[in-house]
């Protein structure tokens, strides 16, 4: 009995916590780079995009159900074809605004994206770059649920980002960025 009540009271004592702390992960619902293939051997490429996001996450929980919410997120992709290969990582780091009803949640605000260990290998007679920019922003919208259990707050959400610029850009047309990213995310912490 003496457990179940220290067991309650600390769970009490953490969802009052003003800062929360955790994990968050998911998977990309779109590409993050679009490709176009003409048919032609020489002008065509691949795209491979990892089926996975994932970064620290931390939130500032604010009086009458408003808060704020910073992610670190990585994902990684490649893109290749007959004129040359891209294998990139990318940290994006959303800051959010949170207004919670209760167990469901909306989110606002701005992400930054950096391209990170970027590798790019062409053929000599091709010599261009894919690389367009290396640093972009962009605006985000999501909506979700937060259920807790004791002192673990598990967040299923889905986040809409719409980015300013492209990473890549072929000067042939071939391959892009992607502007438009959407993913599906789980949150979980203390």
């Amino acid at each position: 009995m003496k457990s179940a009540i220290l067991l309650f009271l600390l769970s009490t004592a953490a969802v009052a916590q003003p800062f929360g702390v955790g994990i968050k992960g998911g998977v990309p619902m779109t590409d993050f780079v679009d490709a176009v293939n003409q048919g032609t051997p020489n002008l065509s490429y691949v795209v491979r995009t990892n089926r996975y996001v994932v970064g620290p996450m931390a939130e500032l929980r604010l009086p009458f159900g408003f808060g704020v919410e910073v992610n670190a997120l990585y994902r990684h992709y490649s893109f290749s074809g007959t004129p040359g290969s891209v294998t990139t990582g990318a940290w994006e780091f959303p800051l959010l605004a949170k207004y919670k009803f209760k167990a469901p949640f909306v989110a606002a605000g701005v992400a930054w994206d950096k391209l990170s260990g970027l590798s790019q290998d062409f053929a000599s007679a091709i010599k261009t770059s894919t690389l367009h920019k290396d640093v972009t922003h962009g605006f985000v919208i999501g909506g979700g649920v937060e259920i807790k259990a004791l002192v673990i707050r598990v967040s299923p959400e889905i986040r809409y980002t719409r980015w300013s610029d492209e990473h890549f850009l072929d000067p042939a047309g071939l391959v892009k960025s992607n502007l438009s990213q959407a993913e599906f995310l789980i949150g979980i912490s203390f």
